[in-house]
């Protein structure tokens, strides 16, 4: 079943709010099944900050993607990661 928005706001909330490693790793889970790039890539730098344990599928799946994308493009998605937990 297709997450809904609303659960996503949640978990988002939990996770760069109150830094929940759990629900970080939910969401790249998500953007994993769902087949994301950019924002799967913003959500495992969250989960990995955050001290999720990542597997090595979560890094596999993340490398792939880096692999095409330029220096500042990957630099402009680690901006977002970092903009993501609010303080």
């Amino acid at each position: 079943m297709k997450p809904t928005r609303e659960a996503t706001a949640r978990l988002t909330a939990r996770a760069c709010d109150e830094r929940d490693a759990g629900a970080a790793l939910a969401l790249l889970e998500q953007s994993i099944a769902l087949r994301h790039r950019r924002i799967a890539l913003i959500r495992y730098l969250l989960a990995r900050q955050l001290g999720a344990p990542l597997e090595a599928r979560h890094h596999a799946y993340v490398e792939r993607i880096a692999a095409h994308l330029s220096a500042d493009a990957l630099a402009g998605i680690a901006g977002a990661a970092h903009k993501r937990l609010r303080t």
